[in-house]
């Protein structure tokens, strides 16, 4: 007997303007998500398995680009009523960059480019440190917002930085290549774990967002395509 997935249809209205998506709860093992155009209006919700009140957190992702170095990329945008909790970017200058609720922290790293290349952040609220890590291998820690804890009942988007709860759209800031094998975890993963993930090995899934059983709402010109 043939299993298929059931679709659940959700409207939304975002700037005046009503916008109907879907959810698909099968996961994206093997899938790649293309963003194949520069838009306002194109993005990709995730549905957390859980309440992202954190004090700690990694995420991990594999993303490619052909955007130039001089255009700001949203990587992955949380934001709650009031605050953007957690926001990675790309920043025009080619740094990678990373806010919780105000003034960020800003690290070099080799460039995103049209090769895939496999990114983790982490950080602990009780120290304060945090790093990314390119291809497995880790970057300076810094030291930020010891003792802060990000907020829940937020939204996170894929492909779009909404400047307020779902709404305010750039397509100057959008996304536009692939993502892959997102997953993100509410503790700091080991480097022998973030490295197992780099290569493809078997790691704790994520319990925040899990790739393999992941539920996320489409919007826009997103592709879902086999990770050929």
């Amino acid at each position: 007997e043939k299993l298929f997935p059931i679709v659940t249809f959700h409207i939304f209205r975002l700037n005046s303007i009503v916008l109907c998506f879907y959810v698909v709860p099968v996961g994206l093992t093997d899938k790649v998500l293309v963003f194949p155009y520069e838009t306002d209006f194109s993005f990709v919700a995730l549905i957390p398995q859980k309440e992202m009140g954190l004090r700690a957190f990694t995420l991990c992702m594999r993303v490619a680009t052909e955007l130039p170095e001089e255009r700001q990329i949203i990587l992955f945008a949380y934001r709650t009523a009031d605050y953007d909790e957690l926001n990675v970017w790309r920043e025009k200058d080619g740094r990678v960059s990373f806010y919780m609720s105000g003034d960020g922290i800003f690290f070099h790293l080799p460039p995103i480019t049209t090769f895939r290349t496999s990114i983790c952040l982490t950080w602990e609220s009780r120290t304060g440190l945090a790093a990314f890590w390119v291809e497995g291998k880790r970057s300076t820690y810094q030291v930020y917002k010891p003792g802060h804890t990000i907020r829940p009942e937020g939204t996170v988007l894929l492909g779009q930085d909404p400047d307020k709860h779902l709404g305010g759209l750039e397509a100057v800031q959008s996304f536009v290549g692939e993502v892959t094998d997102l997953n993100m975890w509410d503790f700091v993963l080991s480097r022998s774990m973030i490295q197992a993930w780099h290569y493809g090995h078997k790691v704790p899934k994520g319990n925040i967002f899990d790739w393999g059983t992941l539920e996320y709402e489409l919007n826009g010109n997103v592709m879902v395509v086999d990770d050929d």
